[in-house]
């Protein structure tokens, strides 16, 4: 039996997603585990691997596609199965009581709750009851949304309907249905302004059929540009970056502390440890690893576990981790993606280092799986090799906080009643305050700068 290749739900507010490529093509062979095609998520490019073995039987969905998520594209089975797309399928599977002779409609079961006489031929679906009172009240079938089973109109649909409309005798709704004109523009004589048959005789012979019925809207025309100027359809990608800040700034209320940190110790341990650790790893370290492993550890201290929780359940929970997830933004050509260290707590510096590159290596190929920008507990991003000195970096929802990291800067600072040149860089911690007061910001920022003043401590 074939079995449907579905568009996934990489995260909780992806909607759709573009395919990008399809790797294999109808009638290949497929094993579990193979790469099936490239999708473009909201935040990433990745590929999906097939959960069955068999023949890549139809391809619904081609590349360039959006499609919503959960819905069908494409099926794997047996080969020489047959399949229908589900559009397909539909067109080819019409209703029963359609199609049968009315001999057996009357035997064949009606959808609860509706008579077997409710069904009938044609393209508008309603029931006898629906179709007096559309008649009694002049409606057309067509301006009614059916409720029932398969868009089937009842009778409350079209009360609904009659009920919005001004208020008419039965027999001017009919004579103003026959001839086409508007209630709405038809004024009422009679008691509390109901329109009777002579409102609308007299709207005929007035010659006004044309100015009560509205007018149908223009077809809408290419707008025309100024020279130089281009409209192109933002990507999923941007759309999710756009979703997101917007949500993020509009709901949380936050503030940002600045810190200078004294980088002369941290510039000597990363020389110190640069060749052991390519050695070991055959990777080069760098401050942003020294920064996210500094950050993990601080936030393990019992009195910072605030910067280090989320808000849940429409905000009135606090959810506290005992244990850190480092979010390090990766800024992409059309974006940016927010890849995951998970557990970096309990990791040396070699281990976050590999983890670190590893994780952004895929994210700026394209390689990222769901789980690797999944569950973030603090996030980090850095500016500094930009020449930015300082930001206000926006927070990475639901987390309570993030880091931003500005550039390294020599500069004169008083040192013990000398003016000495030191490479001070400068660090942004933006804040919910919902969750964390300014108070409890600053003790965790004063740490935060004695460790990496003192970065021994990170090698302990």
């Amino acid at each position: 039996m074939a079995v449907e290749i579905i568009m996934p739900k990489l995260g909780v507010d992806m909607q759709e997603g573009e395919i990008i490529e399809w790797k294999k093509q109808e009638g290949d062979s497929v094993n579990e585990g193979d790469i099936l095609l490239e999708i473009m998520s909201d935040k990433t490019n990745m590929e999906l691997e097939a959960e069955d073995s068999g023949v890549l039987l139809k391809i619904i969905k081609e590349a360039g596609e959006v499609v919503p998520v959960t819905e069908v594209i494409g099926y794997i089975g047996a080969e020489g199965e047959t399949v229908a797309a589900p559009s397909e399928t539909a067109a080819k599977t019409p209703d029963k009581a359609e199609t049968q002779p009315a001999a057996l409609s009357g035997s064949t079961p009606s959808p609860k709750g509706e008579p077997a006489d409710s069904q009938e031929t044609g393209k508008l679906r309603a029931t006898p009851a629906a179709r007096k009172l559309a008649a009694e009240a002049g409606i057309e079938l067509s301006r009614v949304s059916g409720t029932g089973a398969q868009g089937r109109i009842h009778k409350e649909d079209v009360e609904k309907v009659r009920d919005s409309q001004p208020k008419a005798t039965p027999l001017a709704r009919r004579i103003a249905a026959d001839k086409g004109i508007d209630l709405a523009a038809v004024s009422g004589t009679g008691v509390n302004g109901k329109i009777v048959k002579d409102d609308i005789l007299a709207v005929l012979a007035a010659g006004q059929k044309e100015a009560a019925v509205p007018e149908q809207p223009l077809e809408a025309k290419e707008p025309v540009l100024p020279e130089g100027v281009d409209i192109i359809k933002m990507s999923a990608m941007r759309k999710a970056i756009s979703r997101g800040m917007t949500q993020s700034y509009f709901t949380a209320p936050t503030f940002t502390l600045n810190y200078d940190i004294d980088m002369t110790n941290l510039i000597a341990l990363r020389k110190q440890v640069l060749e052991p650790i390519m050695n070991k790893t055959g990777l080069k370290v760098t401050f942003t690893d020294l920064i996210g492993l500094a950050v993990a550890r601080t936030l393990m201290k019992e009195e910072h576990r605030y910067l280090n929780a989320s808000l849940i359940n429409d905000a009135t929970e606090i959810e506290l981790h005992r244990f850190v997830n480092i979010g390090i933004a990766v800024g992409l050509d059309d974006g940016l993606v927010v890849p995951v260290v998970h557990n970096a707590d309990k990791m040396s510096l070699s281990e976050f280092v590999t983890a670190s590159k590893d994780v952004i290596k895929k994210a700026q190929t394209g390689k990222l799986k769901a789980a690797e920008m999944s569950g973030p507990t603090f996030s980090i991003t850095n500016l500094g090799m930009f020449g930015t000195k300082s930001f206000n970096p926006i927070i990475n929802q639901p987390n309570s906080a993030i880091l931003g990291v500005s550039a390294t800067v020599q500069t004169p600072v008083a040192v013990d009643g000398e003016v000495l040149i030191r490479p001070i860089m400068g660090l942004s911690l933006t804040i919910d305050h919902r969750l964390v007061d300014g108070m409890n910001g600053a003790k965790f920022m004063v740490d935060l700068k004695q460790l990496l003043e003192n970065p021994l401590e990170l090698l302990i």
